[in-house]
């Protein structure tokens, strides 16, 4: 999902500035981090010097980080990305947000 299709999920108003980390838990997060890492750590070792060379760097970062999701909710048995929103969460629970 795109970040909008992401906070739309979420019951995020897609147009606020709205932090959408801070509305996902930590399995959420892991993956995020370990497409972004996976995504880094290839454009370090190829070092791409175009727009589409980038974009084609990132979507592999992301692809490895999908296929793990996708491998963790199959042992699961259930779905990683939730509707939660950990902030509305904490304030119903009375908690501070993380």
């Amino acid at each position: 999902m795109t970040p909008s299709e992401y906070k739309a999920f979420k019951n995020l108003p897609v147009k606020s500035k709205a932090n959408l980390r801070d509305n996902m838990d930590d399995l959420e997060l892991i993956f995020t981090m370990l497409g972004e890492r996976v995504t880094t750590e290839i454009s370090k070792a190829e070092k791409p010097d175009t727009l589409v060379k980038n974009k084609k760097v990132a979507k592999r970062g992301g692809t490895v980080a999908g296929n793990a999701r996708k491998d963790t909710e199959k042992e699961l048995g259930r779905s990683v990305m939730n509707a939660d929103n950990l902030l509305d969460l904490g304030k119903k629970l009375g908690k501070n947000s993380r």
